[in-house]
């Protein structure tokens, strides 16, 4: 169950440990153990997004079993529907691909962190105007470092810039030094029929990555 310190919750955790894992294509049955193995490696935020099998169910699992060790919640949010589907499951986080106002504040009704897509000053502004607690931005491969220092500059400060899209343990340097505050780890950490072992070691690194980052930065 979300509270009101939930958003509050969710920047420490970032603060913390500056990624989230994206579980995309996760299957109910290997949640937990998946999810346990990424929390042991250090990651504090685990988002399933909603294009995965079942993947309320997913998030119900990993909230029942690791919800007092990390946040969960979903990707891929893009209705209000999908909101209060999310709610309902325990969910702590919603992601979105997109900026849409109406699903952001209804991310806020509930008592859940909002974040949503954007990859303009338009949709970053129009975003936080809605409530948002941090900002997706997505794809990041295609914003690159300079787009992402060109956005820093007009945007407020304290709010969370989170790369999504192509990040590696490698590029994760570079676009921190650009204003990333963290990152989503999609591909490049947990693809279906991926083992245990390779979670762990992929995990392994860039939580290794993160934290050596953050004591140059």
């Amino acid at each position: 169950m979300t509270t009101a310190d939930t958003p509050s919750a969710f920047r420490t955790a970032l603060t913390a440990m500056p990624l989230i894992a994206i579980l995309r294509g996760i299957t109910p049955p290997e949640a937990l153990d998946v999810g346990t193995v990424l929390v042991e490696a250090g990651f504090g935020i685990i988002e399933v997004p909603l294009n995965s099998p079942s993947a309320f169910e997913s998030i119900e699992r990993m909230k029942r079993g690791l919800g007092t060790r990390a946040l969960i919640g979903a990707g891929t949010v893009t209705t209000r529907d999908d909101v209060r589907r999310l709610a309902g499951a325990g969910g702590d986080i919603a992601v979105s691909p997109h900026t849409d106002p109406a699903v952001i504040e209804a991310t806020c009704a509930e008592g859940m962190a909002s974040v949503p897509g954007v990859l303009t000053p338009t949709e970053a502004f129009a975003a936080l105007k809605s409530g948002a607690h941090a900002l997706k931005l997505f794809p990041l491969e295609i914003i690159g470092p300079r787009g992402v220092s060109a956005l820093c500059a007009v945007l407020p400060k304290d709010v969370p810039l989170i790369g999504v899209g192509g990040v590696t343990s490698d590029t994760m340097p570079t676009f921190r030094a650009a204003g990333c505050h963290a990152f989503g780890t999609g591909s490049s950490l947990y693809r279906p029929g991926m083992t245990l072992e390779d979670i762990r070691a992929r995990s392994a690194a860039f939580v290794a990555a993160a934290r050596s980052d953050a004591k140059r930065s």
